[in-house]
């Protein structure tokens, strides 16, 4: 076992974008991490962040598989440290009309990764900060959750459920000594848009996205003050977020369909 004064704190999709900052903010706080992805870039990232007195596991892992998610639980176990701090946070999404132009298989990628390998997760790591009495955890959720999503439909849904989910457990152990905080950035520069096939729509061509550093950042100190959600970014994703809360979903769903409609950034 190793014998450090540093807290562990463990971050999913970790190699680019949300995650890899949120992996430096752990650093630059004074943790030692256990970081994750499915791509080998994964190992990159750790030799970026590792410094003097630091430690940075990398675990490359498929979490979209359950197999994968008990990979990653038993490398944590491996460290026989306890894990302070979890920021559960990787993601992906598919653009495209749901019945007509995107694959059943990549639709429930969205859900084994987003939704699935979540519950898995946190399944296995809160049981045991319950059991110490302390630990904070980070679900990235989105300002996508407060919203139907047309032609992102099973993505906005698979956040609106990691909204939901994060509440209701946080709620469950308000006097546990471990906190839940859902973290919902609005359009950020990641390679998200990339991925999930949306640089030709409105939002993805969206040239003043946020900045992950700073959504990062924000989320990290959410996270440590024990806050229950934070909209994170512009001022123009709380009044987005603020609004969907007002507005029936018909309308919600029309504005956002304008933005996120595969051709819209030609229009």
């Amino acid at each position: 076992m190793e014998t450090t004064t540093r807290p562990l704190a463990v971050v999913t999709g970790a190699s680019s974008g949300i995650g890899f900052e949120l992996a430096r903010q752990f650093i630059k706080n004074g943790f030692d991490l256990v970081i994750a992805a499915d791509s080998n870039k994964i190992q990159e990232a750790a030799s970026l962040l590792t410094g003097a007195g630091t430690s940075v596991q990398a675990v490359q892992t498929d979490l979209a598989k359950p197999e994968g998610v008990e990979k990653l639980y038993e490398e944590i176990r491996a460290t026989g440290r306890p894990v302070e701090a979890i920021a559960i946070n990787a993601g992906v999404g598919i653009s495209g009309d749901f019945a007509r132009d995107t694959t059943l298989e990549d639709n429930l990628n969205v859900i084994d990764l987003n939704v699935r390998s979540s519950v898995h997760l946190a399944k296995r790591v809160l049981p045991d900060m319950v059991a110490r009495g302390q630990g904070r955890v980070l679900f990235t959720s989105s300002i996508a959750a407060t919203m139907p999503g047309p032609f992102d439909a099973v993505y906005n849904a698979s956040k609106a459920f990691l909204q939901s989910f994060s509440q209701a457990i946080r709620n469950e152990l308000q006097d546990t000594g471990v906190t839940v905080t859902a973290l919902m950035p609005g359009a950020t520069e990641t390679n998200f848009f990339k991925r999930a096939g949306m640089e030709d729509t409105k939002v993805g061509a969206k040239e003043d996205k946020d900045d992950a550093a700073e959504v990062a950042k924000e989320g990290f100190e959410a996270m440590m003050a024990g806050k229950d959600h934070l909209v994170a970014g512009s001022l123009m994703n709380t009044v987005q977020a603020t609004m969907a809360h007002v507005l029936p979903d018909t309308t919600t769903a029309s504005i956002h369909r304008k933005m996120a409609e595969p051709g819209s950034a030609n229009q």
